[in-house]
Formats: structure tokens, C-alpha cells, sequence
């Protein structure tokens, strides 16, 4: 009986301790869950391991001739792991002063003290990670790498970097809305958004540890997967057309205090865009490019629709340019609404190649109603088959949709057909206009717009955009040669003689459209106008076209001859300043010449190394440094310029009709003190020839 309690007892206090022990377990797991459970957590956060996306370095974007469009550039995050192990107190005390002076010298935002105070608090309250500086160039970082301390390296030192990349515009506003931005949390634009997944490479990995305050800090120096670089593009843009185009459409804005405007350049035979502009006005005198009005703006087009209006009644065979028109004195109406032209006509009685010369909304509009106004649809249809009802599907998003109403559309009227024939009730970006008249320079070829020329991966060719065409042929070449009589005589006859040149032709039409703002084109009896210009050059040889469009110019002037030709003007002369290829070929022989031709006083050696370039020969010429050209009766020869001697003889010479490349050596070589005003030829200078002068005389270059 004894044994038996003996047993129970211990089995009691088992069971006991037992029960104890549970107690404790359940207290302590209470205590750690709810008492000290923030502080846990907080621990484990401290030593919590994870793996961080690291962003590849985005590509660069070119212009077609290589420029720089954008690029990334790297910055870094610099941090000290204050209490790294192979940093003694001993390496410490010898180098903070040091490090605290460097850095405060380097970055000049704290003083010497202060970046000591920050660093010795930290390594006193444990700190593995403290952020000394943020957005630090490669450049600067490398001086950095060399500080006291950090040029031990991570582990001995406690220098961290942490790199970043920001994305930089070297030409800052040029072409920036063309070139665009990507982000993934707004929507994607220009060729930034086009071709981000090219761009953007392929992400790597890095191991963080997230330490106190919930602050990480990178592992290892070197990543666990290393990321690969983006894709290069480079665009059809030529940056510097698009300077000439950005600079004179501004110039023009400003000038007309126009609300907004754009230009695009295309090339005819490719349809590579050479330069797209697109401003918009914030203040009175600052425009900027935040809207893409060339792609993204569907508007009605005007005056510049007429081409298309004819060339459907031409193909369709009803229309011959010499058909004649009754102007009706610049007034007419359909169905009691009245329709105006800008200008009383000089004569009623015109051909329809005058009617467009002159750009008359009533002879356009009689023209097409006489022709299709028993079957409508027929001239709607002919819009369609040459291709204005379709968008583009241009690599750029945010393309405008198109308008082309059918005759069974709701708001088809009895005026639909006379208004549509002169740019009205219908919809079209200045990209998709610009488009067609492309493809009646590229005789009937219409082609698509495109902004890349190629993909490139470290100077290495990944992938060629080559040129697609959208339609082989937009009408019958019979067409396209009337098409292309019309507009050449615009400019030869019409609105558009501001770009009658001798040097080379223009081909293209005006366009002033009244703006419809709620419905309405009058707000308090006051319209709002769009200016346009489009159309090719050279017009024998067609190598590029160009529209030009400004919006509401509210400076007196809103026809498109007088706002947006002057732009297409720059454009074009720029271009073919600098373009020898669409120059004609001069077949007559410089030797042929019965006397010399024109030369400037000028040094002997240039003289002769232009007259062996033109290949003239049979020339005499003194022994002289420098020449001056002379003319006896009828015959020019070339005679020794006497600048030398005078000199010599502290004798001021004649400079004019020299350059100033020639004369600026000769006079500051003398000793004068050289202010020179204007460009040009050299026609005034402020000291008299033939006086004596000396050592820092002034003299005063007036050129032509």
C-alpha cells in the first residue's frame, strides 16, 4: 500500500512540474507574442533578406546623324557602414578628421565639424548604414572612392554605393515630346513609350539586408544577377533641322501670339520625319512642348483639303484644269447658308486652276456639287480609296482618328458636301495631311511615317526600320502630274508667292480654317482661325515636304501665307543650304567665262587655290601677297595690293571690300585694336586709308 502512494506521489509531482513547465511556456510565449512582441518583430525585421530589382541602363536615342537625343545617366547613393568590421577604433580616431574635412570640401553643404558629429554618433549608436550624400556623378564619386578611410574599400573602409540612373535631354526642349518619357505609372510617350521594352533592358538582382529603422543595405559590392543594358535607337530626327524649325515656328507664334503650332519635315521617297516641332503658348512671350499637336490634334483641315476635293474630280474624270467657274463676286450659298471667300475675285469668270491658285471656297465648292451632288457617296468613297479615312498606325501613340463623314451619317446635311470639299466637316492631324501630299510628291506613293531608323546594341545593328508603304498608288499618275500643275502654281501664281524663289521651286497650298469651339465658329462674333502651309521641295525634284500649322494667331494676320509659309520658308532654306545633293547640277564651264568673275581683295594663295578649284585657267598673277582685282574698259586682271608696304610704313591700308577672314589677321597683326559691327564684306572702316597709325590704334570694321 505504501509503494503504491509512493507512486501516486510521484506521479503527482510529475505531473506538477509538468503543468509548471506548460504554465511557463504559456507565460513566456505571452510575453514574447504581446509584451515584447514589437520588439521582436523589429528584430526580425533587422535581419530580414531579400532580393532587390535592379534597373538596367536604358538605351540611348540618337538623331540620325548620331547626336545625342537622351541618355542615362549614372548617380549614385553614397553611405558608410560606420561600424564595418575592419574598422578599429584605433583606423577611426587616426582618419574622421580627415574624412569629415573631405567630404565637407567636396560637397560644401556641411561644415567639417558637422560631418564629424553625424559619423561619430552613428559608429557610437551602432549604425551599419548611414547616407552621406545622394545623386553623386561617376566623376565625383571617383574622387570620392579616394577620401581617407573610403579608399580602403567597403569592408575596411565603409564606403557603400548604391547606383541609380536619371534620364538626361543633352538638347533639353528639342524634339522633347517626340522623344518622350516613359513611366509606369502615367501613360507612355514619344519613342520613350514606343519602344520602352527595347529601351529598357533586362533587370538584375541585388541582396539586401534590411537593417535598423528599416533602412537596406546591399550584401555583397557586386550583384547577384547583373542587369542588361537597353537597346540603342537611333531616329530619322536630324536635330539640327529641328533647331531651324523649333526656332522660327516660336519666332512665329510669338509674333502672331498664336495659342499653339507645330511643323513636320518628312522625307518624301522614305517617309523618315526629319524634325516635328510642337509648341504651346504659357505666357505671353514662353511656349513649351507639352502636347504633340502634329500626331494627337484632329482638326478640320481647311483650305488644304481643296487638293484632295480636285484630285477626286479629276480622277474621277469630271474636272479638267481649264474648266471654267462663275466666282460670283466671292459669294454664293447652299441651302440659305451663305459661303464667302476671303477676297473679292479680280474676275468672275476663272478656270479651275485659278480657282485653286486662289484658294476660292466658292469655286471649290460649285466644282464638286456640280460633279458629284447626284451621287454623293461617290465623292466620299474616292476620299476613302485614297486613303483619308484611315489613321496611320504610326510607332508613336496618341495618333488623332481621322473624319471622313458618309452620306448616312445622322448629321449629313444638304451643305455637307460643298462645306467637306473646302476642309470643313471632316477631321485630320496635320501628320495625316502632310501624308497625302507626301504621296503626290512620291508620285502616288504613299508611304508611312516612321521615326526609327535602327536598333543598335553597343555600336553592334540589331534590327533596320525599313520604309512601308501604305498604298502603292493613291490615284492614276494622270492625277498626280495635274495634282502637282496645281500646286506648283500656288506658288508661282497664287497665295503662296512669299516662296516663288529663283533658286529653287516650291510646290504646296494655304490653308485658313476657322476653328469650331462648342459647336460654334463665331464666340461673340469673333472667330478663332488655323493657319497652315503644306507642301514640297525642290517642286522638279521632290526630296522632302513640310506642314506647318499655328493655331488662333490673334496678332492681325491669320491667313496661311502670311502666319505659316515664312516657317516652311526657314525650313526649306536651311535645308537646302546645307544639302548639295538637291542642287542642280551647273553643266556650263567656268572656262567659258569671256572675263573673270567678281573676286574680293584677298590674300594671293586663296586666290589661286579658288581659281585651280573652279578650273580657271589662264590667269596672271603678280608676285604679291595679296591681290586686288582691277578693271580696264571691259577687261578685269589682277594686280599687286600694296597692304604690305604700308604696313611696313605704319601706313593704315584700304581694307575695304575685303572679308573679314582676310582682313582681321592684316589689321590686328599691325597692331590695331580691331571692333568689328555687322556681317558681310567689309564696306567702312573708321580709320582713313593712307594715315599713319600705331601700336593699339582703334579702328572701327563696318561690314555689309
Amino acid at each position: 500500500m505504501d509503494n503504491k502512494k509512493s507512486i501516486l506521489w510521484k506521479i503527482y509531482i510529475v505531473y506538477l512540474l509538468v503543468c509548471v513547465f506548460a504554465i511557463f511556456i504559456i507565460a513566456r510565449a505571452f510575453n514574447i507574442n504581446v509584451v515584447q512582441g514589437n520588439y521582436w518583430k523589429k528584430v526580425a525585421e533587422d535581419f530580414t533578406y531579400e532580393y532587390r530589382d535592379i534597373e538596367a541602363v536604358r538605351g540611348n536615342i540618337f538623331d540620325v546623324n548620331g547626336n545625342l537625343l537622351a541618355t542615362s545617366l549614372p548617380y549614385y547613393e553614397i553611405a558608410m557602414d560606420v561600424n564595418a568590421d575592419g574598422i578599429s577604433d584605433k583606423l577611426f580616431n587616426e582618419n574622421i578628421d580627415s574624412l569629415a574635412y573631405s567630404l565637407s570640401n567636396m560637397f560644401q553643404d556641411k561644415t567639417k565639424n558637422e560631418y564629424k558629429k553625424e559619423i561619430v554618433n552613428a559608429r557610437n549608436n551602432n549604425k551599419r548604414y548611414l547616407v552621406l550624400q545622394k545623386n553623386v556623378s561617376y566623376t565625383d564619386l571617383q574622387t570620392v572612392k579616394k577620401f581617407p578611410l573610403f579608399r580602403k574599400g567597403r569592408y575596411k573602409g565603409g564606403l557603400i554605393t548604391v547606383q541609380t540612373n536619371k534620364r538626361e535631354l543633352p538638347f533639353r526642349f528639342l524634339a522633347a515630346r517626340t522623344v518622350g518619357y516613359y513611366n509606369e505609372n502615367s501613360k507612355a510617350i514619344g519613342l520613350e513609350g514606343a519602344f520602352n521594352v527595347e529601351l529598357k533592358g533586362v533587370g538584375g538582382k541585388r541582396l539586401m539586408r534590411k537593417i535598423t529603422g528599416g533602412v537596406e543595405m546591399p550584401v555583397n559590392d557586386d550583384n547577384e544577377v547583373e542587369p542588361q543594358d537597353g537597346l540603342d535607337l537611333v531616329s530619322t530626327i536630324d536635330i539640327n533641322i529641328q533647331d531651324v524649325a523649333e526656332n522660327s515656328l516660336m519666332q512665329q507664334l510669338i509674333k502672331n501670339k498664336a495659342d499653339h503650332g507645330c511643323v513636320i519635315l518628312m522625307e518624301v521617297e522614305t517617309g523618315e520625319i526629319r524634325a516635328i516641332a510642337n509648341l504651346t503658348r504659357k505666357d505671353s512671350s514662353t511656349y513649351v512642348e507639352n502636347f504633340n499637336w502634329a500626331i494627337g490634334s484632329a482638326t478640320e483641315p481647311g483650305s488644304t483639303f481643296k487638293l484632295m476635293s480636285l484630285m477626286a474630280a479629276i480622277e474621277d474624270g469630271y474636272l479638267n484644269l481649264n474648266d471654267k467657274v462663275d466666282l460670283e463676286n466671292g459669294v454664293t450659298s447652299f441651302y440659305g447658308v451663305p459661303m464667302k471667300d476671303s477676297h473679292a475675285p479680280k474676275k468672275n469668270l476663272v478656270t479651275a486652276k485659278e480657282v485653286f491658285e486662289q484658294s476660292s471656297n466658292v469655286g471649290v465648292s460649285k466644282l464638286i456639287t456640280k460633279y458629284y451632288a447626284k451621287d454623293q457617296q461617290k465623292f466620299i468613297d474616292r476620299m476613302c480609296k485614297m486613303g483619308l479615312n484611315k489613321p496611320l498606325g504610326i510607332s508613336i501613340s496618341g495618333e488623332g482618328a481621322p473624319l471622313i463623314k458618309n452620306t448616312n451619317d445622322k448629321s449629313w446635311s444638304g451643305i455637307s458636301l460643298p462645306f467637306i470639299s473646302i476642309g470643313y466637316e471632316s477631321l485630320l492631324t496635320p501628320l495625316q495631311i502632310l501624308n497625302f501630299y507626301n504621296a503626290v510628291a512620291n508620285n502616288g506613293k504613299m508611304v508611312k511615317p516612321i521615326f526609327v531608323k535602327e536598333l543598335r546594341k553597343r555600336g553592334v545593328l540589331v534590327k533596320t526600320f525599313l520604309p512601308e508603304v501604305i498604298n502603292p498608288s493613291i490615284c492614276s499618275k494622270q492625277t498626280i502630274d495635274k495634282a502637282k500643275e496645281l500646286m506648283e502654281s500656288v506658288v508661282e501664281n497664287g497665295t503662296a508667292k512669299l516662296l516663288k524663289s529663283t533658286i529653287y521651286k516650291v510646290a504646296g497650298k494655304t490653308g485658313t480654317a476657322q476653328i469650331a469651339k462648342g459647336g460654334k465658329y463665331k464666340k461673340d462674333g469673333v472667330a478663332t482661325y488655323q493657319a497652315s502651309f503644306v507642301g514640297y521641295f525642290p517642286a522638279d525634284k521632290p526630296k522632302y515636304s513640310c506642314i506647318v500649322m499655328v493655331s488662333a494667331p490673334s496678332g492681325g494676320e491669320y491667313y496661311g501665307a502670311q502666319v505659316a509659309a515664312p516657317i516652311f520658308k526657314d525650313v526649306a532654306d536651311k535645308i537646302y543650304s546645307a544639302s548639295l545633293d538637291i542642287h542642280k547640277q551647273i553643266n556650263a564651264s567656268i572656262n567659258k567665262f569671256n572675263s573673270l568673275p567678281f573676286t574680293q581683295s584677298a590674300s594671293a594663295n586663296d586666290i589661286q587655290t579658288i581659281y585651280s578649284f573652279l578650273n580657271i585657267n589662264n590667269v596672271s598673277f603678280p608676285s604679291s601677297n595679296f591681290l586686288i582685282q582691277q578693271q580696264s574698259d571691259s577687261t578685269k586682271y589682277f594686280a599687286a595690293n600694296t597692304i604690305s608696304k604700308l604696313l611696313n610704313k605704319k601706313i593704315t591700308p584700304n581694307v575695304c571690300g575685303m572679308s573679314l577672314k582676310n582682313a582681321l589677321p592684316i589689321l590686328e597683326g599691325a597692331g590695331f585694336a580691331v571692333k568689328v559691327v555687322g556681317s558681310g564684306t567689309i564696306k567702312k572702316q573708321s580709320v582713313q586709308s593712307g594715315t599713319s597709325f600705331k601700336k593699339g590704334t582703334p579702328i572701327i570694321i563696318e561690314l555689309s
